[in-house]
């Protein structure tokens, strides 16, 4: 990933505590990291801790007026190289799915010519969903990269498929290097 520019979106659930562990993962590769955060996501990480970690202004507003003078938002879409959401909700799969273009992230994904990761994360029933599984499919047939999601304990106390990958098993599928983890 040497010197590779990754834009890492991050969406409201509780799995976001793992993305500070992602950032110095995708770092220690001398990868370019910015980071993307969604309105909910920033209810479980903070943007300073995200960039200090990740030595660069975290985004998270379409209309930031000192970002936004010169269209930055299109800038930052045609930046990246590669595009990972993680964790990844289901209603950030179901934006994908159907093209919304309601916040920054869904818009840079929508402007980005760049591979799409996805790392999910819910709970099981919710990931077992007709409509999270639809959209899943959606996502797959357009060549989505899904990474996992994991099995195992859950923060509300289910056990089950619906846990987002470990920050070691998504960098090593953004390397395409296989992770038991990864569904690709």
């Amino acid at each position: 990933m040497d010197g590779q520019h990754i834009l890492l979106g991050v969406t409201g659930g509780i799995a976001a505590y793992k993305t500070p562990a992602l950032v110095r993962l995708l770092r220690a590769q001398n990868a370019a990291v910015q980071v993307v955060l969604s309105q909910g996501a920033q209810q479980f990480v903070t943007p300073l801790t995200l960039q200090t970690l990740s030595e660069r202004p975290v985004r998270s507003d379409t209309f930031d007026a000192e970002a936004e003078s010169a269209m930055d938002h299109i800038e930052l879409a045609k930046w990246a190289d590669k595009i990972i959401i993680a964790p990844a909700t289901a209603h950030c799969m179901a934006q994908l799915a159907h093209g919304m273009a309601g916040d920054l992230l869904s818009t840079l994904c929508l402007a980005s010519p760049a591979p799409l990761y996805i790392a999910p994360a819910m709970n099981v029933q919710m990931w077992n969903h007709a409509a999270t599984q639809a959209n899943l499919a959606i996502l797959q047939e357009r060549e989505v990269q899904i990474i996992g999601p994991a099995v195992g304990d859950q923060a509300c106390g289910d056990v089950g498929e619906g846990r987002m990958s470990e920050p070691e098993d998504i960098v090593q599928a953004l390397l395409g290097q296989s992770a038991d983890s990864v569904q690709c």
